[in-house]
Formats: structure tokens, sequence, C-alpha cells
């Protein structure tokens, strides 16, 4: 069953690991995140990687932790969010899986967001300006790669899940 892995895609803040959390909760599966999953791979954090090894460095890393990841079953993953920009990674995670697109507003993201510092893209002087230019460059990417969308920047974490939760039961129930 193609869907049987549920992958979060989304701009940072937009609860991927919290939405991701609640639904591998719900459907009885583990949570991996891939930015956590790569930490633990090199026991640094990603603002270490990123400042030796560049973004590139880091997309590099994170490609190979998505190819692993992808390889696994029933499992809920939360991406990063630059995980789209890569089309082999936008590649592994629509045929391993059901994608579902968490969209959130800048302003709302800012909000989340504004006390983090573990961000590497939001060190800037201008956050709202790179959140916006980060959205630009990634909706599309997003929309495309996405079986499902829902905006968390509306919604409580528990009514995001139940949404995703009955669209991908039905996506299932249709395939049996």
């Amino acid at each position: 069953m193609r869907s049987e892995n549920i992958y979060l895609i989304g701009l940072m803040g937009a609860g991927k690991t919290t939405i991701g959390r609640q639904l591998a909760k719900a459907l009885k599966l583990p949570f991996y995140d891939s930015d956590k999953a790569i930490e633990e791979a090199t026991g640094v954090n990603i603002p270490t990687i990123f400042e030796f090894e560049g973004e590139e460095g880091f997309r590099d890393r994170e490609q190979k932790m998505i190819k692993q990841l992808t390889q696994m079953q029933g499992i809920v993953l939360a991406t990063g969010g630059g995980a789209i920009l890569r089309e082999e990674n936008r590649r592994l995670l629509k045929e391993n899986g059901f994608v579902v697109y968490l969209k959130c507003s800048v302003g709302r993201i800012l909000e989340r967001t504004r006390k983090d510092t573990s961000r590497p893209l939001l060190r800037t002087d201008n956050p709202r300006a790179r959140l916006e230019s980060l959205y630009a460059e990634r909706e599309p990417l997003y929309l495309a790669c996405a079986d499902f969308k829902v905006d968390t920047g509306v919604m409580q974490s528990k009514a995001v899940v139940n949404r995703i939760l009955e669209h991908y039961r039905t996506l299932n129930s249709e395939k049996e």
C-alpha cells in the first residue's frame, strides 16, 4: 500500500513535529523527525552542521537521511522544511508514502519561532523577509509533492491531526 507511511512537509514552525508525534500516537506508529535523526547520526546539532558544512553540506546529509527513512515501513516522518528542495527527496517521499503539506502563514510561523535560536535560516536581521522568501521559493514544491494539504495556522493541532487521519483512512479504505 503506497500510503502506509505518512510524511509531513512544510516550512519550519508549521507544526510538523507536533502534528507528527500526535499522528504517530493515534496510529500507533513510530515517529521520526529527519532533523533529529541527522543530529543523532552526526552527534552535533543542525546549526553546527550549517556552520561547518554550509547549507549544501546539510542538504547532502538530509538527502541521505530521507533515503534511509523512506525505506522504512509504517512510520510517521516530519521532514525538515527544506527537504523538498531536492528532486530526489520529493521523488522518495511521493513514491513511499502519503505526503501531507502543513501550510502555515508567515505571520503565524514568526510567532511560533521568534524565541527559537536553533533555526539557522532565521538567524538574520529580518526573519520575516527571510520566511517570505523561503515561502515563495518552496510553496510550489510543497504543493507539487503533497497528496493532501491542511492549514495549521488556523486550527488547533488536534483538529489538524483529525483532518489528516480522516483523509488518510478514507484513502486506505478505498484501496482495500
